[in-house]
């Protein structure tokens, strides 16, 4: 997830990125006799031209990561890159994409009638949020999914920071923690502000979204994420691992340095148990699935238009980024060419992530690094969609 990481890449996650469409290419007509191009009938459009994205991740790799991968569709067009030594349909950890999948159970759970998302946590979580000024009565499950709820982060906790993101992860990357003890961990500090009144991303809002889910459903989040959307969207590579460290086929190393200084030793990552990051981050996917996926809960297909609206009704994240907003587990972002697109980003130990789609689902993104301490997956976003 965004903040799982290093706490210095953690910090960076928390920044939303930004992108944009890919600039049309110019079209040179050959010099013909009216009537001849009248009978030759409209020129076809110009093939994608994909070079900038292809430079940008040559780039990531020339900056350190040991290899990166990104799928782009536009149109009928699909296109994979890859730099490094990295495999065309690697599967890899999507991190904080994951909040995403459960935001949108939420929103069909609401579409069911089965809660409301003005609901009090309270009401689903009786007891659960409060002390230290967190109160569960306050807060409504709305305030989650947008990250205004004022909930301290427990992936900023220091003693979890020693733990799983320092050179302590080599002998605690096994342990499993349980959504309350992770809730727990955030409800030892005060709140970042009252609810409602600011914005920042919190982890700890969603490990509650994928408790809330767990008890309106009875059954595990991740269940209702594969029941929902990954059978229904037939996405073959996207799994819910949750307590499980192995990474499925295809995939390739995830690595790390453990620390926020770039010059220290690179240790292999790929396995961890996820429980870590829970709904806030667990799941495992690829770039194809991750396309399918946006592009169908933009145009609608797992959501009815009232809760498609709400998915995209954002707020500010802040007045320094008004090109940088928030919705319902979903980011919307005004790009450096004037293009907006949808998605997230995400990242968790060895594994920066990033999938993004326009509103009309005619041109996605996806893709990952699998390192967390270089490389610039914005660059690979505005050469995907803006050329450059």
């Amino acid at each position: 997830m965004s903040a799982v990481r290093t706490a210095r890449a953690a910090r960076t996650a928390r920044t939303l990125l930004a992108a944009g469409l890919v600039a049309g290419l110019a079209v040179t007509a050959l010099a013909a006799p009216a009537v001849a191009a009248e009978a030759a009938g409209p020129a076809a459009p110009p093939k994608p031209d994909h070079a900038a994205t292809q430079r940008a991740l040559d780039a990531a790799v020339a900056a350190g990561v040991p290899g990166a991968v990104a799928q782009a569709r536009e149109g009928k067009d699909r296109w994979t890159g890859t730099a490094g030594e990295r495999g065309r349909n690697d599967r890899f950890r999507v991190g904080s994409i994951t909040k995403t999948f459960t935001a949108t159970v939420l929103l069909q759970l609401q579409a069911e009638g089965r809660l409301d998302l003005d609901d009090p946590v309270e009401k689903w979580l009786p007891g659960v949020v409060r002390g230290h000024g967190n109160d569960g009565r306050k807060i409504t499950v709305r305030q989650l999914l947008n990250h205004t709820s004022g909930l301290y982060s427990y992936t900023e906790d220091p003693d979890f920071q020693a733990r799983v993101f320092g050179p302590g992860f080599l002998e605690h990357r096994y342990d499993t923690w349980t959504p309350r003890q992770l809730v727990d961990l955030a409800l030892a500090h005060e709140p970042d502000f009252a609810p409602g009144t600011s914005w920042r991303y919190s982890n700890t809002n969603f490990v509650l979204a994928g408790m809330i889910v767990e008890k309106v459903t009875g059954r595990p989040y991740g269940k209702a994420v594969e029941n929902r959307i990954i059978k229904p969207l037939k996405l073959r590579a996207t799994s819910v691992p949750g307590t499980d460290p192995r990474m499925p086929g295809p995939h390739s190393p995830a690595y790390s340095k453990l620390t926020a200084e770039a010059d220290g030793p690179t240790y292999d990552v790929t396995e961890l148990n996820p429980s870590i990051a829970a709904a806030a981050g667990e799941m495992i996917s690829d770039a194809n699935d991750l396309q399918t996926f946006y592009r169908a809960l933009l145009a609608g297909r797992l959501l009815p238009r009232a809760e498609t609206k709400e998915l995209t009704t954002t707020v500010p994240v802040s007045a320094e980024h008004p090109d940088h907003r928030y919705g319902l587990g979903i980011s919307w972002q005004k790009l450096s060419c004037g293009k907006e697109i949808w998605g997230h980003g995400g990242g968790i130990h060895g594994s920066i992530s990033e999938a993004y789609t326009t509103r009309n689902g005619e041109h996605s993104l996806a893709g990952n690094f699998n390192a967390d301490w270089t490389g610039d997956t914005q660059t690979v976003i505005e050469a995907e969609f803006c050329g450059k």
